[in-house]
């Protein structure tokens, strides 16, 4: 069966950034507006008439609403809504389809108009009029919570024109160009950094907790985390290579990859739908070898109800759009699916396998514990904060964050030691601050205890004596706790964490979650031929879910692919089959429950259209239902489906 298409390359980013709205005070009706009452206006007009004629034909306030004024009339309200089908199944046979539903629908009505049930037949053709019109706004419902899903993406870029920095959109952006970053800001496009350093959160590029600092020329990728001042880079891509714009056209193909079921049932239509015309134009000849008092008409009548009642219109619209409001629904709960076969792979899913960094942690640094042996942990801290205010490493802004307004005391002399931490003075006071390296190399003795703390562990020594020290950790989501809970609710039998970070840190995240079981220290083909081990069970089903680069192949591998899309790599996005755009690993649970919940919908949408068919069918070929009937059973049906589908929309889609 021939559907119009549903083609999301119509999404226009820009639509919702208020480029062409203008208030001028007086209360004008929009384009939009406008056109969307277009749309309605022919099954709006052809209601009238009908509902019109069909009042004088059963008061009979009109003795002269006869003969071919009767039938001009319901021509008329026929017109509108039936042209268009007329056309496209004329089309249709042009290119050689001759069995769809606009050639059902045609023949349908055409043949009621021929017998005299004009009334019939345009109701018939109005109500798949309505069907599709029913169809075209729960499909642009859904495109609508797309788009408001990719506002939230950046969309501007600081660039050096006319010797001054302007505010421009990402898109005008030029490779050599010079653009500005602000902390906290995310770097939209590709570059170069022409700034002496910077510091970075590139957590979702390459699977580290720590942030990167880079020097001038060195590459900073789009979708980094400005960390440390205003910094000035020169593009080497443009926007439609990042991260946004390959987002944008995932979201435009989402259709692309059909369902299993919705494939099934369009080659089931194919097959389905010549067998229904041979069967009507069985019904309307072959009574006349059996039957004594054959009268033509009569079985004519029944053909066309057997050919709209069997019309797959109801399968054929529902089953897309039922998937297609999953699609919707998933994206307006910031959960981007690649296509409807991911939505009904996701219902397979009984293995979760994660990655840690930028998936269940933050990426970023922050104090955990503050040990003081020799002071008190003010005065200790205030030592510490002295020296970590010379410093840009985010391990020291991570301290300096105990404090908002800083240290008291003031370090001097401070000079740094390659790589293992400064030396100064504070308070007249030789103080050491850095690794356990640091330490022994000056002669200062270090606690055993301090062997066990799996943690970045800053020590302090103050005049040659172990002042204590402040362990530095990657901070927990703050939904992981409530995300591995939800995931467990949602009846997955087991969740293992792989990790490239340290064992030892990885264990200890692991355990604090409650996961089944953990690995850390892993390269991206060790995570690879750890689920590739897993999925030679028979039974299991893996969803992966990532964030780095690093993650892009076991992304490719699992049965399902799940990518942090926030401060998510371009390569893991590309790769993944489900993105979640809020970087909150709660949104896993959910969009196994939508997939869940659309697959239950589209059952029993196909359960719900074959069942009054065949009902209906066999009350048709026996004379018992008439043309009315057979508008339920085709278009009524169609109408429920849809609904039921739209359903998908409205749902709340709250985390137990």
């Amino acid at each position: 069966m021939k559907k119009k298409k549903v083609n999301l390359r119509d999404i226009d980013p820009k639509e919702h950034k208020g480029e062409h709205s203008h208030d001028d005070g007086h209360n004008h009706s929009s384009p939009e507006e406008i056109s969307n009452f277009r749309t309605y206006l022919p099954a709006i007009f052809s209601f009238v008439m009908l509902i019109a004629g069909i009042a004088i034909d059963y008061f009979e306030a009109f003795p002269h609403f006869k003969g071919w004024i009767r039938i001009v009339w319901y021509s008329v309200a026929y017109i509108p809504v039936g042209f268009p089908v007329i056309k496209e199944g004329w089309n249709s046979i042009k290119n050689g389809d001759f069995f769809t539903e606009f050639f059902l629908m045609s023949i349908a009505t055409l043949g009621a108009f021929a017998i005299g049930e004009y009334p019939e037949g345009v109701a018939v053709m109005l109500f798949y009029a309505v069907g599709e019109l029913f169809q075209n706004a729960a499909v642009n419902r859904a495109k609508g919570n797309i788009k408001a899903l990719l506002d939230v993406r950046p969309n501007e870029a600081l660039v050096y024109r006319d010797g001054d920095f302007v505010s421009v959109n990402p898109e005008t952006v030029e490779i050599g160009e010079k653009i500005q970053v602000r902390v906290g800001e995310k770097v939209p496009l590709d570059g170069i950094l022409l700034s002496e350093k910077g510091s970075f959160n590139t957590a979702a590029l390459t699977g580290e907790s720590k942030p990167n600092t880079i020097a001038k020329g060195d590459t900073v990728f789009a979708g980094s985390i400005n960390l440390d001042g205003v910094i000035e880079i020169e593009t080497t891509k443009e926007f439609k290579d990042s991260s946004i714009a390959r987002i944008l056209d995932m979201v435009q193909n989402a259709t692309a990859r059909k369902s299993k079921t919705e494939l099934f049932i369009r080659k089931f239509a194919r097959i389905y739908t010549p067998i229904v015309v041979f069967l009507a134009i069985g019904l309307t000849f072959l009574p006349y070898f059996f039957v004594d008092d054959y009268v033509f008409r009569d079985w004519l009548y029944r053909a066309l109800i057997f050919l709209v009642i069997s019309c797959p219109c109801a399968l054929v619209i529902s089953i897309p759009l039922g998937y297609f409001g999953g699609l919707g629904a998933a994206s307006r709960n910031g959960i981007l699916f690649k296509g409807a076969s991911f939505l009904d792979a996701m219902t397979q899913v009984n293995t979760v396998v994660m990655d840690k960094t930028g998936t269940v942690t933050k990426g970023v640094f922050k104090i955990k514990e503050i040990n003081s042996i020799t002071f008190e942990e003010t005065e200790f801290m205030k030592y510490l904060m002295a020296m970590e205010e010379q410093s840009t490493h985010p391990i020291a802004k991570a301290i300096l964050e105990y404090k908002a307004d800083g240290s008291d005391y003031e370090a001097t002399d401070v000079s740094e030691v390659a790589g293992k931490g400064l030396k100064g003075t504070v308070n007249g006071k030789t103080v050491l601050v850095g690794n356990k390296a640091l330490m022994t190399s000056n002669g200062i003795e270090v606690p055993s205890e301090t062997d066990g703390i799996v943690e970045s562990i800053v020590m302090v020594s103050i005049d040659g004596t172990f002042a204590g020290y402040v362990t530095i950790a990657d901070e927990l989501k703050d939904d992981a706790h409530q995300a591995i809970k939800q995931i467990r609710d949602a009846g997955i039998s087991k969740i293992i964490m792989l990790s490239g970070d340290k064992n030892s840190i990885t264990q200890q995240v692991a355990k604090e979650l409650n996961i089944d079981w953990a690995k850390g220290g892993l390269l991206p083909e060790d995570k690879l031929n750890e689920v590739e081990e897993l999925k030679k069970q028979p039974e299991t089903k893996v969803a992966f879910i990532g964030d780095g680069i690093n993650d892009a192949p076991v992304l490719a591998a699992s049965g399902v692919g799940i990518a942090m899309g926030g401060l998510g790599s371009d390569v893991a996005i590309e790769t993944a089959d489900v993105i979640i755009q809020t970087d909150q690993p709660s949104k896993i649970a959910r969009a196994i429950k939508i997939g869940r919940s659309t697959r239950r919908i589209v059952w029993q949408n196909i359960a719900l259209a074959f069942g009054v068919k065949v009902i209906v069918l066999i009350l048709g070929a026996g004379g018992l239902a008439t043309m009315w009937e057979a508008v339920f059973a085709d278009v009524g049906v169609a109408l429920l489906a849809i609904l039921n589908a739209v359903r998908l929309q409205k749902m709340k889609w709250q985390d137990s």
